[in-house]
C-alpha cells in the first residue's frame, strides 16, 4: 500500500482544542483509521509543525480525500506527501529503459 507523510499544523482553534482535551488527538487518529488510512508511525514536532504522521492509504486520492476532511474542520492545515520506499526506489532506477 502507498505510504504518506503528512505535516500537519494546528490552527488556533485546533491549539484550543487540543488544550482543553488532549484525548482528541486519538479520537482524531481513530477517525482516520475509519477513513481508510493506517497510521505507522506518528509524532509531535518543534518547529514549524506541529505534528508528522506517516500514513499507509489505498491512493492519492483516499489520503487527499482525508487530508481535505481533516482541514475542512478548521482546526488543521496539512502538507502531505508522497514517500517512496529506497529499495523500491533503486529498484526502479536499475530497470528503468533508457530513452536513447
Amino acid at each position: 500500500m502507498p505510504v504518506y507523510v503528512m505535516l500537519t499544523t494546528l490552527t488556533d482553534a485546533g491549539r484550543k482544542s487540543i488544550q482543553e482535551d488532549p484525548e482528541k488527538l486519538r479520537e482524531i487518529n481513530k477517525e482516520t483509521e475509519f477513513m481508510g488510512a493506517k497510521i505507522l508511525a506518528q509524532y509531535a514536532l518543534l518547529g514549524q509543525y506541529d505534528f508528522v504522521n506517516i500514513l499507509e492509504a489505498p491512493s492519492n486520492e483516499e489520503i487527499a480525500k482525508l487530508a481535505i476532511r481533516m482541514s475542512a474542520r478548521g482546526t488543521t492545515q496539512t502538507l502531505t506527501l508522497a514517500a517512496i520506499n529506497i529499495e523500491d526506489l533503486i529498484h526502479a532506477l536499475k530497470h528503468r529503459e533508457s530513452p536513447w
